[in-house]
């Protein structure tokens, strides 16, 4: 029997949550090399991107329910609503009020910073519940990986950048591009694992597109480009030779490919997703760890 807190850490979905710590993770690490990091806007800002991530998931598992595609058998949803009773009302209101309070937390950075923070984080907040809200949601179509690389890779990289040092550079959007490949990442290996149930249900994800055996090989080239281009950005003098610690991130990516081949089963492919999730996370840190080691 669950307590409630395990119902609603669960309700979090933990293995997603380093879409939103890794990325200002590592724009803080790039404004600390400006000379630049004001720690206070580091934790509003660090907390903000993860309410905002939590509020998506949970508007994610109202509208999913709402919409019929969640059951008590479904894998890897939190299951507060089909499985532990939770009101769906309870929900959405959760996913409103961590919105709420990430807009105080904004206005904070905003009245530090600049008010064009307000329109980034608006449209970033309106990414996050058109995914899965709305008439014609996001997570419907191909378009899932490029809009939470882009807003949760590239975008949360150059605001965390932004917030300390008041400008942003063309290495910014170079350096933070494994990152969104790798957030991509994470949502190609949900849909790879729930590919049969949205496709019968008329989503038309990239991976329903490619088909679970391409999807696999897709994923895999994203994991390959990360490690590439973070070989190149070495080259061109844009990340210090440190930078290659990512390569301790091999194995966990390794992993995740080898878990899904062969696998058909929504739940017999869970660790593989976590992996995916994991890789993100070491590769991501170890990143960061390399430039910061290259600063000192």
């Amino acid at each position: 029997m669950k307590n409630k807190w395990q119902i609603w850490w669960k309700q979090t979905r933990p293995h997603t949550l380093t879409a939103s710590f890794v990325p200002v993770f590592i724009g803080s690490v790039l404004a600390y090399g400006e000379g630049s990091l004001d720690y206070t806007l580091l934790a509003f800002m660090l907390i903000a991107s993860v309410l905002i991530q939590i509020a998506t998931n949970n508007f994610n598992e109202y509208y999913d329910f709402k919409r019929g595609l969640d059951t008590e058998d479904s894998v890897g949803i939190g299951g507060a609503i089909v499985r532990d009773g939770i009101k769906p009302g309870r929900v959405l209101t959760l996913a409103l009020t961590l919105y709420f309070i990430a807009m105080l937390l904004g206005l904070y950075i905003i009245i530090k910073t600049s008010w064009w923070i307000a329109v980034i984080g608006a449209i970033s907040m309106a990414f996050g519940y058109l995914y899965s809200g709305g008439p014609y949601p996001i997570a419907y179509t191909p378009f899932g990986e490029f809009f939470s690389g882009l807003f949760m890779g590239i975008g949360i990289v150059a605001i965390s950048f932004y917030i300390h040092t008041g400008f942003v550079t063309q290495e910014i959007f170079f350096i933070a591009l494994p990152i969104a490949v790798l957030i991509g990442g994470i949502l190609m290996s949900n849909n790879i694992r729930d590919l049969d149930g949205d496709k019968e249900r008329g989503r038309k994800t990239l991976a329903i597109l490619l088909g679970r055996e391409k999807a696999i090989k897709f994923l895999a080239g994203m994991f390959i480009f990360s490690y590439l281009w973070c070989v190149y950005l070495i080259f061109i003098d844009y990340l210090p030779l440190w930078s290659l610690l990512v390569v301790l991130s091999v194995p966990s990516a390794y992993g995740a490919i080898t878990k899904f081949q062969g696998k058909k089963l929504p739940i017999e492919m869970m660790p593989a997703m976590k992996l995916t999730g994991k890789t993100n996370t070491l590769y991501g840190l170890f990143y960061g760890l390399g430039i910061l080691l290259g600063i000192l």
